[in-house]
């Protein structure tokens, strides 16, 4: 059997979904997240650390035996090798980073479809699909088809030339869900690190997520557990929250702190 797409069911019955994010190719850090039983998917933010295709296939093996989806947010360039690569080793849910045109996001959609849909892909008797036998059984076409068909697509947006034209990019057939990025905006419009407290970077978000509501696409936030209610509120069912990196840097300060403070009482320090 291969991969089952939890993400897209989810979706299609309008539930929310819940993410984290992690960056270390240690496939048994998936495996405690996944075990936790609290997290449809797992996004690996392949873009801002090293990994081989070898990874890949671990990182996707581990979602699939504790249940939850493999995400990889893909860089600029080489998207499509990115993407294809991904795809054979098992990933199920593909988020693309620095779109600068509505041409770019239909380039993304296509370096995940098969051909018929206007994409790219034909087959590759890969991972995915069990090297044509899995169980025993043979791996159809048809199954392979319905794979590639049901992965999740998501674009950031992250660039004033893409807000631009963020009509005829969100008209690209396709896209499942979107995500603003205010740091990458920022830095676009040279005001780098405003945030939303820069006007100009909250009028965008709030463009691209009411253009995104109109054509039915979700719209995903990344933020901390105490300010869900803000995305809520944007009509925001899609959160990804947390990281690997976050979650050591701030152990790394608690408790580096609190051990200090401890012999500073016993006069040790």
């Amino acid at each position: 059997m291969m991969p089952r797409n939890k993400l897209r069911k989810l979706l299609r019955e309008g539930k929310p979904t819940i993410g984290t994010h992690y960056s270390c190719t240690w496939a048994n850090l998936v495996e405690i997240v996944g075990n936790s039983q609290q997290f449809d998917y797992a996004e690996f933010t392949g873009q801002y650390g090293p990994y081989t295709l070898h990874d890949l296939e671990h990182l996707a093996r581990a979602c699939e035996i504790t249940g939850m989806d493999a995400m990889i947010k893909i860089d600029q360039e080489p998207r499509t090798h990115i993407a294809t690569r991904a795809i054979q080793a098992g990933f199920t849910v593909m988020l693309f980073a620095d779109c600068r045109t509505a041409e770019d996001v239909r380039r993304c959609v296509q370096s995940v479809k098969l051909i018929p849909q206007g994409g790219i892909n034909g087959v590759q008797y890969g991972r995915v699909m069990g090297y044509g036998i899995v169980r025993g059984q043979p791996v159809t076409l048809a199954d392979y088809a319905k794979f590639i068909d049901e992965i999740v697509i998501a674009i950031m947006i992250e660039t004033e030339s893409l807000v631009d034209e963020i009509e005829n990019a969100l008209s690209v057939p396709g896209i499942d869900m979107v995500q603003f990025g205010p740091s990458d905006f920022s830095v676009s419009i040279g005001r780098p690190g405003e945030g939303y407290k820069n006007a100009q970077i909250t009028e965008a978000m709030e463009r691209s997520y009411q253009a995104a509501k109109r054509k039915g696409i979700r719209i995903r936030a990344e933020c901390s557990v105490e300010d869900m209610q803000r995305w809520m509120d944007l009509g925001c069912r899609d959160f990804c929250i947390g990281s690997d990196t976050a979650t050591i840097s701030a152990w790394a300060q608690n408790t580096g702190k609190a051990i200090r403070e401890k012999l500073r009482e016993a006069n040790l320090l």
